[in-house]
């Protein structure tokens, strides 16, 4: 939080210095239909949906790279680096490496974000850097949040917004179904469903992200699970195939089995590390980045942000500018869309209420506090600190009085 007379350092954040922005943050919209509009108003009606524009691009670089001078190599590293930190607020990215996974690509990077002008934008920044002439892009999945059309069970989530987990692994594939699993009646194709996600229940340690393509892209689905074991995801889809809906897939390759780096790490990985000091992918000297300008959050506003693999909520009220994690830890609901009223902000799917201070529930049924990031201006520039989560202790004190 930072307060409006001239905005001091707020949560205890240190004193204002100025720095080059690491980020400009990006419109945030509430919902598809909003996608060239504007911020909601804050207390303003929340639509019934909101959708993600989700990217899946595989990387491989040209083998002749690892034999051009480790100078060149690191400087072409480091530009990357630089190049896709100037993203952070306009979209979540998460990097993942496949050397030795596959032979055809080398690296993934996840994108999700509002719009499609952002993809694209990043999509020409990467290439413009000086590792651009050396990339290929085997592999490029669109895709787009949307809630399911079966009855999935409330455990499974609303599916319309990306909240990548802490899995070491994720497994991808493109899928297709038949004409014919189409021509079923809607009830027997429930049927089928219901007995996946009975097998799904059966390791719950596996999460799935399904994303879909209907008239974006070749595929129908994009099917991200997400583990700590890939042995349990090679179980899990075992038995799928085992099912009755199995019958009705007409394709679900290639597969892609991912670990999860840094970026720099992901660059690393592709050879010829040399002697430079690695870096460790730290925003800045302090960890604050710049999320946003002051004229695109006005008084009464809100923004959703990202924050490497995570969506903030930014809000500007009563004086003031908080920033909270976008997730309810009751459903997954988006905060960013809730009703701000007395220093807090209402879940929408819920009704579970977080003060925006600290991030303790003040209302059930969440129970668990949500991350909050310090706030301070810069200059026209809005800066989040590290993330922090009020301890039980703290929770219980704070909702105490």
């Amino acid at each position: 939080m930072v307060d409006d007379e001239r905005l001091r350092a707020g949560n205890g954040g240190p004193g204002s210095t100025d720095r080059e922005a690491a980020a400009r943050g990006e419109q945030g919209q509430a919902a598809a239909s909003a996608a060239r509009g504007q911020d909601a108003g804050v207390g303003g009606s929340c639509p019934p949906e909101r959708r993600q524009l989700v990217r899946f691009a595989f990387y491989r670089i040209q083998p002749w790279w690892r034999g051009t001078p480790a100078e060149d190599r690191e400087r072409a590293k480091t530009a990357f680096l630089n190049t896709v930190r100037g993203f952070s607020g306009r979209m979540l990215l998460r990097s993942y490496s496949l050397v030795g996974t596959r032979g055809d690509c080398d690296f993934l990077l996840w994108q999700v974000a509002q719009r499609l002008e952002t993809l694209q934008e990043f999509a020409t920044a990467v290439l413009s850097t000086p590792l651009g002439p050396y990339l290929t892009l085997p592999y490029s999945y669109l895709s787009m949040t949307r809630r399911s059309i079966y009855d999935i069970g409330d455990e499974l989530g609303d599916r319309t917004l990306i909240d990548p987990g802490a899995g070491n692994y994720l497994f991808i594939y493109p899928f297709l179904k038949t004409r014919a699993w189409y021509a079923l009646p809607k009830p027997e194709r429930q049927a089928m469903m219901d007995d996946h996600i009975r097998v799904g229940r059966k390791y719950p340690s596996i999460r799935l992200n399904t994303t879909y393509s209907y008239g974006l892209d070749d595929q129908e689905f994009v099917v991200a699970f997400q583990g700590d074991d890939p042995a349990e995801f090679l179980d899990l889809v075992l038995e799928l195939r085992e099912s009755p809906a199995s019958a009705y897939t007409l394709k679900d390759t290639p597969t892609f089995t991912c670990v999860q780096c840094n970026l720099r790490e992901t660059l690393d990985a592709l050879g010829g590390v040399g002697q430079a000091a690695r870096d460790t992918e730290t925003a800045s000297e302090d960890g604050w980045i710049e999320v946003a300008r002051m004229a695109e959050v006005p008084p009464g506003a809100r923004k959703l942000i990202y924050v490497g693999a995570e969506a903030v909520a930014l809000f500007h009220v009563d004086g003031a500018l908080y920033a909270i994690a976008d997730r309810c830890s009751h459903a997954r609901g988006p905060l960013s869309e809730g009703e701000v009223a007395d220093g807090a902000v209402t879940c929408p799917w819920h009704d579970a209420r977080f003060d925006l201070r600290t991030g303790v529930p003040l209302d059930p049924p969440a129970t668990t506090p949500v991350a909050v990031f310090p706030v301070e201006v810069r200059g026209e520039g809005i800066f989040i600190g590290p993330r922090r989560v009020a301890t039980a202790a703290e929770a219980a004190g704070l909702a105490a009085r």
